[in-house]
């Protein structure tokens, strides 16, 4: 039986160490009963599982750009997020310090580098170079071996379905070269779970045992394998699902010692689990495949898809159409994380593959141009369903109520009159509808109306204005309350607004925010020159006062909220609300009426939450470079003031002398891990006592409330205040007023784009985030990139004058493009600190060709004429300059001598140089010399009394000539 039981388990071995054998004629499903499982419900059902049964906090997918990790060029599992905690480098403050179990679904990428199935992918039915990993994890001892192996069973065998006898288990078996007994804890937990003896092996440390490198936390692993033979002949096992405990560390001499903290790491492919459930020949065969497949067919003239592999793939046509859908899914994924095809490094290995699904396309496939593009929709509607339907269902609320909006706008409205600007205007604003004026106005043509296009033209024109604005310092503008209005408010006991509303918002679980509306009553009306009314009418421009709101109001740098109010019980007329002002303590809400308004009203208020998300970004921002310049300049740095808003984000800080390019880069650097680590925010309001003699705490030269707001970024506030503690000084810690960020993470990026100084000790620092910062940088490896070219082509040399003028000329434009771009400032200086040296060799050497060159033109014109007062010729040059220079030289050669030259070039255009001998002048000067020849020519001419230059136009040079030895002559 021993002897039996071991051959069978060579075997298997065998089996499971071969390529998963998808496509045996001997594939059969587990079940034909139930429906297959699409591979959304099948994601889904895990990760609700691991949530709703078992506790687990869900994460979302990190990236496949690595953040922080250079060992990795892609994201190629789902524990790389989780490194720092298996390493225990895990920031204390960070979120991720709190996870105890976690579950997710990973995009991962495994191509290039050490862990890489690029080469593979087609040439048989299993390997991707994306695929998404299912996960679930345990840190620091919160379940181990017995825990995660139940969960799994319970999994596949109660909530998918797979019957028992389908799966087999692998366990370690022990390595005595290492001193390690087998894992027979988890081979017995297998046994009490049900797993029958025979279905229950072991392995060695090559399939069962894993590392994370050469050194680091590794353990013991246990696979779960799936059948796919289903009992008819010999067992054919794909593995399924791999649960690895890890419990030792691997030191720097090899030796194993156990880890203080034992945590779980467990990984199953979606797409074979997919195929699995589906009952699929492949994992190409399933919904995440086959879609594309089917596109790929009808875009190109290939035959179907077959499945086929080896021999039988005839010209190797289903190769190509794997390669093409796993390539496709690669690339849309890669680009929507950042990666782009590139040069060097994750970007190089994204250009392969581009190039690679290029390639398999258009030759195999006979694909026509651009069709690679267009299987872009099928991936994302196969991977990012879940979020297009969020979207959807958020945008179709939006629309829905636009409708009602239109519809009841168009009753009011005559035969013949034009649709409000206003409405539009508010529509299209407002951050809860959104609806763009383009497909607004569709709406309205296909209701035959018609939209007041100048009106809306001249909101747009308002709403620029006011965007050039936020770049400047913030001044009072619009409508105010005076010291009257003021005191007639206190004079009646009108307390002042409640605008704590402004912080009630908070993380949706998807990672986005939701802002919560305010109702609120009209206290008080103000007609636009700041009289008090009791109402207002429709059109009309006024000022709102109420008893609390929720917009944030202009001050401090931070740009004033916007959105929109509703009267309770019409929801379907909007009130435009362009800003809010503070006045005394009174938040003045600027607004214009589509309808009547009257004191007492109830409203309802909503923020355009874009436009409040773009200037919590850009103030989370603000904070971190304030510190982070505080960090690369000294403690004592101080801040002179700041203006943001969704669009800019402007900081001046005092300074002794110019930011050099080392701490510009050292700044960003700061902001950068602090927004990769994103960290959570902090705010809470405490007692201005509270925060005195705190060391590191920022705070401006101004009067705070008391209570005062403190923002701290990856600190508690009141751990922050301790003095003892003194984490003030090592993060932001600020006194502030403004609206935040909950989380650093949505910053995205940073990047200084401008400096100037503003005045002696003082710099002003202009500042891009999110996207704009990864153009920024993307625009600047570009131009650097170029000037590594221009490089390379001067140290090249030449010996050609039109190249070298033609490479003189594209560095002066290259200069100005560095000079003028959006992008890192600390590169744009390096940049030009290069270019201007190179600028300085590239003419050199155009010099030197065109000395060269006008010397031997000299030689040759002298062979031509004897010794005289007077040389008038032709001669071939590239340039004025080099013409200027032959003049020069033949004046040298032969003292005495007048000289004019002219050179044709393209297009009839002739160059026209000239000197005249220092003992003709005044009489004879060669700035008139010049202008009479190139006056005849057409042109102009400039100069000095012995020297001159000049273009014109002409197809009878000798007529020329005769003109300027004529002229020369008389004037002799």
């Amino acid at each position: 039986m021993a002897v039996s039981m071991a051959a069978a388990a060579g075997r298997l071995r065998r089996a499971i160490r071969r390529s998963p054998p998808w496509g045996s004629p001997s594939r059969r499903p587990f079940s034909s009963e139930p429906p297959p499982a699409q591979a959304t419900i099948v994601r889904d059902a895990f990760l609700n599982f691991f949530r709703d049964r078992h506790g687990h906090r869900l994460v979302p997918s990190a990236s496949v750009r690595p953040r922080g990790d250079p060992s990795l060029l892609f994201v190629n599992a789902g524990m790389n997020q989780f490194k720092p905690i298996f390493l225990g480098t895990v920031n204390p403050r960070s979120e991720m310090a709190g996870f105890r179990r976690v579950a997710n679904s990973q995009k991962c990428v495994r191509a290039g580098g050490r862990h890489s199935d690029l080469e593979d992918v087609g040439r048989d039915l299993s390997h991707h170079t994306f695929f998404e990993m299912l996960g679930n994890w345990a840190f620091g001892g919160e379940y181990f071996k017995e825990e995660a192996c139940s969960m799994a069973w319970e999994l596949l065998t109660q909530v998918y379905g797979i019957p028992q006898d389908r799966l087999w288990v692998s366990y370690f078996g022990g390595d005595p070269k290492a001193g390690l007994d087998p894992d027979l804890e988890s081979r017995d937990i297998w046994l009490r779970l049900g797993v029958p003896a025979s279905h229950v092996l072991s392995f060695g440390p090559q399939e069962n045992f894993w590392e994370m490198g050469d050194t680091g936390p590794c353990g013991p692993c246990t696979e779960i394998h799936y059948d796919l033979a289903g009992r008819v002949g010999a067992p054919q096992l794909v593995e399924l699902w791999n649960l690895v405990f890890i419990q030792h560390n691997r030191e720097a001499d090899g030796s194993l010692q156990p880890l203080p903290q034992r945590h779980v790491d467990t990984g199953m492919g979606l797409e074979r689990l997919v195929a699995v459930l589906q009952g699929a020949r492949s994992t190409y065969d399933t919904d995440l495949f086959s879609p594309l497949l089917s596109a790929i067919h009808q875009g190109c003239r290939a035959p179907p898809y077959l499945g086929r592999v080896g021999a039988a793939d005839e010209g190797r046509t289903d190769m190509a159409y794997r390669v093409v859908a796993d390539h496709i899914r690669t690339l849309s994924v890669c680009i929507a994380d950042g990666v782009y095809p590139g040069m060097s490094g994750a970007p190089l290995v994204l250009r392969r593959i581009l190039r690679r699904a290029v390639r398999f396309s258009t030759e195999v496939l006979r694909a026509p141009p651009g069709f690679l593009g267009s299987l872009v929709p099928i991936v994302v509607e196969t991977l990012i369903t879940n979020l297009v339907s969020e979207d959807e269902a958020a945008f179709l609320a939006s629309l829905q109520r636009g409708r009602r909006i239109i519809d009841r706008t168009l009753r009011r409205l005559g035969p013949s009159e034009l649709f409000p600007a206003e409405v539009a205007w508010s529509l299209s604003l407002s951050g809860n509808l959104g609806l763009p004026l383009d497909l607004l106005e569709l709406m309205l043509e296909e209701k035959g109306v018609q939209l007041d296009s100048a009106g809306l033209a001249r909101l747009a024109q308002e709403e620029a204005q006011h965007g050039s604005r936020q770049a400047e310092p913030i001044q009072e503008q619009g409508l105010q309350l005076n010291v009257h209005a003021l005191g007639e408010l206190q004079r009646r006991g009108v307390p002042p607004t409640d605008d704590s509303p402004k912080y009630s918002y908070s993380l949706r679980p998807s990672g986005g925010y939701e802002f919560s509306t305010c109702e609120a009553q009209v206290l008080q009306l103000y007609a636009e020159d700041g009289t008090a009314v009791a109402s207002v009418g429709k059109g009309q421009r006024c000022g709102l006062l109420l008893d609390k709101t929720n917009f944030y109001a202009e001050q401090g740098g931070q740009a004033s909220d916007r959105g929109y109010l509703v009267r309770v019980g019409q929801e379907d007329v909007l009130f435009p609300v362009a800003r809010a002002q503070v006045c005394g303590g009174f938040i003045l809400h600027e607004a214009v009426a589509p309808e009547g308004l009257k004191v007492g009203d109830q409203v309802q208020l909503h923020v355009d939450e874009a436009w409040r998300l773009g200037c919590m970004e850009k103030h989370t921002a603000t904070h971190l470079l304030s510190w982070a310049l505080r960090q690369a300049l000294g403690p004592g740095t101080e801040q002179r003031g700041s203006c943001l808003s969704p669009e800019h984000l402007r900081f001046d800080v005092a300074t002794q002398a110019p930011l050099t390019p080392e701490q510009l880069r050292a700044v960003e650097g700061t902001v950068q891990d602090a927004v990769g680590q994103d960290e959570p925010v902090y705010m809470e309001d405490v007692a201005l006592a509270c925060t005195a003699r705190v060391p590191g705490l920022r705070s401006l030269d101004e009067v705070y409330p008391d209570p005062v707001r403190v923002v701290s970024v990856g600190v508690p506030v009141a751990r922050a205040l301790d003095p003892g503690s003194r984490a003030a000084l090592q993060t932001s810690v600020e006194l502030c007023c403004g609206t935040h960020l909950l989380r650093t993470g949505a910053i995205g990026d940073l990047v200084i784009v401008a400096e100037r100084q503003l005045t002696k000790g003082t710099t002003r620092l202009l500042a891009v985030t999110g996207e704009q910062a990864q153009q920024a940088r993307e625009v600047g490896q570009s131009l650097a990139q170029e000037v590594e070219a221009a490089t390379e082509r001067l140290s090249r040399g030449s010996q050609d004058v039109v190249a070298a003028q033609r490479l003189s000329k594209d560095m002066g434009r290259l200069i100005d493009a560095v000079d003028t771009a959006v992008m890192p400032q600390w590169q744009r200086r390096e940049l030009q600190a290069a270019l201007k040296v190179l600028q300085r060799r590239a003419n050199t050497a155009v010099r030197k060709l065109e000395l060269g060159q006008a010397t031997q033109k000299t030689q040759e014109l002298l062979q031509r004429h004897s010794q005289g007062p007077l040389i008038v010729d032709t001669v071939a040059a590239e340039s004025l300059s080099v013409l200027v220079k032959v003049v020069r030289q033949l004046c040298e050669r032969v003292p005495g001598t007048s000289v004019l030259l002219l050179s044709p070039q393209p297009l009839g255009r002739v160059l026209c140089a000239c000197q005249v001998t220092q003992s003709a002048t005044p009489a004879f000067t060669a700035e008139a010399w010049a202008l009479a020849v190139c006056s005849h020519m057409g042109g102009k001419a400039w100069g000095s009394q012995v020297v001159a230059q000049g273009t014109g136009t002409t197809a009878d040079l000798e007529a020329a000539l005769s003109t300027a030895r004529a002229y020369a002559l008389d004037q002799l």
